[in-house]
């Protein structure tokens, strides 16, 4: 009970970017902010606007983290092997070798901004990988704010729907086939339904190659927040390992750390979907109510993220965020213009 007035809190802002989602959709043809982002909006603007009571925190903080994981976990169902096997050895190659490059360059370019280790990782991972949805799985493993996450997910989202809206117009000044397209957009859009946005108004065969790319990168996002669980327990191994040589002067043992504690339990229930997911023990009835389940609990955690959000401190690093965000779509897009000639898709 004592979760209830938060989550009913988190659930009405849900409700309320849902609707305003639908209204997007009347009005202008296709929702150009997806319920998402529109979640963390409305909640940050809730929470500046009026902050509630005390006995709202406990249920929103559930919403944020646990809810948020369970829906990192249902993701893992939307994802099938044979799918992603179809798009080729070398494209499939060449994508991850982007997402590591593009990951490692976003972050350098973070820090020499000036941004801190966390948010650097944030952007970095949403740039690189699929935009919100790899900002809130990545966030909990390296321990991010609710300030941290909404405001690289704000600024992602800005920028997404700029590229959404401007890059379907590029083939009309490059020159490029629809294949190339695809591809091109499967690397650099951020979400799924915005890859289908920017692929839709230029052919099918643009869509289908442009999901395909992108569900590669999504996949990485498993290996990425496994490695950044190693990393992380490392970083905080070495600092205890400082803390206690400086007050014995002897060396701590070494010790192997199980499992639990190295890959967060949400990635190994995503995993585990998606191989079953692959090797087709997921009943095909169970795929939509999954996929649906996924969205909406991504959706209230996201509003819980807003809701936890002090406005002041996310416009504080707003320049800097949008700076890095940019140059770092930049890189990514360059990087996928080379891939695209190296490896001769016609």
């Amino acid at each position: 009970m004592r979760l209830l007035p938060g989550v009913a809190l988190c659930v009405a802002v849900t409700i309320a970017s849902m609707v305003l989602e639908e209204v997007e959709s009347r009005i202008f043809g296709r929702a150009w902010l997806e319920a998402l982002v529109l979640a963390i909006l409305v909640g940050t603007i809730v929470r500046t606007v009026w902050t509630p009571s005390q006995r709202a925190f406990a249920g929103i903080s559930f919403c944020a983290k646990t809810l948020l994981e369970v829906a990192v976990v249902l993701l893992g169902a939307s994802l099938s092997a044979a799918t992603i096997l179809a798009t080729g050895p070398a494209l499939l190659v060449g994508i991850m070798a982007i997402v590591i490059v593009a990951i490692t360059a976003s972050y350098g370019i973070g820090r020499l901004l000036g941004l801190q280790h966390r948010m650097a990782v944030l952007v970095a991972c949403g740039n690189s990988i699929c935009g919100n949805s790899a900002i809130a799985a990545v966030a909990p493993v390296i321990g991010a704010t609710g300030e941290d996450v909404a405001a690289s997910i704000a600024f992602t989202a800005v920028l997404g729907v700029v590229v959404v809206l401007g890059l379907p117009f590029l083939p009309d000044f490059v020159d490029m086939s629809h294949l190339q397209y695809g591809v091109l957009a499967g690397l650099t859009v951020y979400a799924v339904p915005q890859v289908l946005a920017a692929t839709a108004p230029v052919s099918a065969i643009a869509v289908q190659i442009g999901t395909l790319v992108k569900l590669v990168r999504v996949l990485m996002l498993g290996p990425v927040v496994l490695l950044l669980t190693l990393l992380t327990r490392r970083l905080r191994d070495q600092a205890d390992a400082s803390s206690q040589d400086a007050a014995t002067g002897d060396r701590p043992k070494k010790t192997r750390p199980g499992l639990h504690k190295l890959v967060p339990w949400f990635i190994i229930g995503f995993l585990l979907l998606a191989l079953l997911r692959s090797l087709g023990l997921l009943p095909q009835f169970v795929l939509a109510p999954t996929a649906l389940a996924a969205n909406w609990l991504t959706i209230i955690a996201m509003a819980a993220l807003g809701l936890s959000t002090d406005l002041r401190s996310v416009a504080q690093a707003g320049g800097r965020v949008t700076v890095a965000v940019t140059l770092s779509l930049i890189v990514l897009g360059a990087m996928s213009f080379g891939l695209i000639h190296l490896i001769g898709i016609a």
